[in-house]
């Protein structure tokens, strides 16, 4: 092992042979464990291919510290991305194994209830924007987080390893500097307590990254010839793993979800079609559709008039209601054309496997959700499902407090009768069902307080009272979440 005093310095040469002896001086720096962000794009598989050289150089009894590979899949990456991971993934695990390296590889996902899908669906969140970008914590930083926490509570420390470049970013090379640790290689994580962060590549160009990876080939196995045409096909970069707030999420050319709204056009999917890859052109289709609900007008069309906390809002210009979440219509809309490119893709399809856009399990939560805050006993999700794709879901029963579809064509019928809103009802009756069996019932009563004090008036009658409440801070669009 060369033992260049230089190398752990952030000055020394950046040479390669000087970059792998600075990661084995932070490697055998300390016994806490790292975590590597892996995206599978040319920076994270860089760093991963530079540690695991790095580290084939120690003698065995010096390379015992575990490495914890991080992957995360956000359910809805373009389809293309997730298949070159996961396998991706595979040949490190087997290829670890077999080289007696301590790294294991692992792909964290959101929770179900927060998948994107169940909450633009299911609770109707609006496709994100700049304004409102909710999506990046539920889908991105929780899960990351979630695993790196754990590693944390069994180590009580970690290090996370992250493939970021000072050259990609003004702002990126500003974050990394500000939580630089004097004198060391290490930064302190800017959100999570116990982790640190090292950032091996950080002063390379572009151009040494693709040198790195094409001259070197993978320990792994990998072929990055294949990364270089992906790359070429989509005219992109890469969304890294991102672990809080102060990461740039993606944007522009860029890898990443395929519903990405924030941006005006996916530059990367349009190339990928271009290029041949005509089967995500329905994927495409459906980002483009949702895309057009930020425009204003295509608002106040889709979007109810009160949040999902009941309450309305007056926009601060005094013209019209801040709008909140997806009508019920239009969710069931967005589900059908969503299968409906699913199958379309599913046909066009021929050296890949056939793209699954929503899991059943998404579904099934969308169901409930709908069931619990829309009244919709009819099971309207499964009915799409079945008209689109031809198969039968069914709902598992949480309790004895369910209704059937017959039951909920005579309770909607009462509620016409007597002018009283079926999600008033819903809402009611779900506020029951959460205290059945319980010896104190005390919560019950304000839980109908709450429900009764939200807004149940038409849009027009809501407009015509003066008494709106326009409590300042609550005219922007992340009141749709509270």
């Amino acid at each position: 092992m060369n033992t260049d005093k230089n190398a752990n310095s952030p000055t020394a040469p950046l040479t390669f042979d000087a970059l792998e002896e600075r990661i084995r001086v932070a490697y055998c720096n300390d016994n806490r464990p790292w975590v590597i962000g892996y995206s599978g794009g040319k920076d994270s598989t860089c760093a991963l291919q530079m540690i695991w050289r790095a580290l084939q150089a120690l003698p065995e009894p010096e390379r015992q510290k575990p490495i914890y590979v991080l992957s995360s899949d956000t359910l809805v990456e373009t389809p293309v991305i997730v298949d070159y991971i996961d396998e991706a993934l595979a040949k490190i695990n087997s290829s670890a194994k077999a080289q007696g390296m301590p790294i294991t590889a692992h792909k964290v996902v959101p929770d179900i209830g927060d998948s994107f899908w169940v909450n633009l669906i299911g609770r109707g969140y609006p496709a994100p924007s700049r304004r409102f970008r909710w999506c990046t914590e539920r889908l991105k930083i929780d899960p990351a987080n979630a695993f790196i926490k754990s590693r944390v509570a069994e180590f009580g420390e970690v290090v996370m390893v992250l493939g970021v470049r000072s050259a990609e970013s003004a702002t990126r090379a500003q974050v990394m500097a500000l939580h630089k640790l004097e004198g060391s290689l290490f930064s302190r994580h800017s959100s999570l307590l116990g982790a640190f962060v090292f950032t091996p590549i950080e002063a390379l160009s572009v151009d040494d990254v693709w040198d790195y990876i094409l001259q070197t080939p993978a320990p792994w196995g990998a072929d990055n010839r294949q990364l270089l045409k992906m790359y070429r096909n989509a005219q992109a970069g890469e969304c890294p793993l991102v672990v809080d707030k102060n990461t740039e999420s993606c944007g522009n050319s860029r890898f990443g979800c395929w519903v990405c709204t924030v941006v005006t056009k996916d530059k990367a999917m349009e190339a990928m079609v271009d290029n041949g890859e005509e089967w995500l052109e329905p994927l495409l289709d459906v980002r483009d559709f949702l895309a057009e609900t930020l425009d204003p007008e295509r608002k106040k069309v889709v979007r109810d008039f009160r949040r999902r906390t009941g309450r309305v809002t007056l926009n601060r210009s005094g013209d019209g209601l801040v709008p909140g979440p997806y009508k019920f219509e239009f969710r069931q809309e967005v589900l059908k054309r969503l299968l409906e490119a699913q199958k379309e893709a599913s046909n066009l399809v021929v050296d890949e496997p056939a793209p699954t856009l929503i899991h059943e399990a998404e579904i099934h939560e969308i169901q409930r959700i709908w069931r619990r805050e829309l009244g919709d006993w009819g099971n309207t999700a499964y009915r799409i499902v079945k008209e689109e794709l031809g198969n039968d879901l069914y709902a598992q029963k949480a309790d004895d407090f369910e209704f059937s579809s017959r039951d909920g064509d005579i309770l909607r019928q009462v509620c016409d009768e007597h002018e009283i809103s079926l999600q008033l009802l819903s809402e009611l009756l779900d506020a029951e069902r959460s205290v059945q069996g319980m010896r104190r019932r005390t919560s019950i009563h304000n839980r109908i307080a709450s429900i009764l004090e939200k807004e149940w008036r038409s849009e027009e009658e809501v407009l015509a009272d003066l008494e709106i409440d326009t409590e300042e801070g609550e005219s922007s669009e992340e009141g749709l979440v509270r």
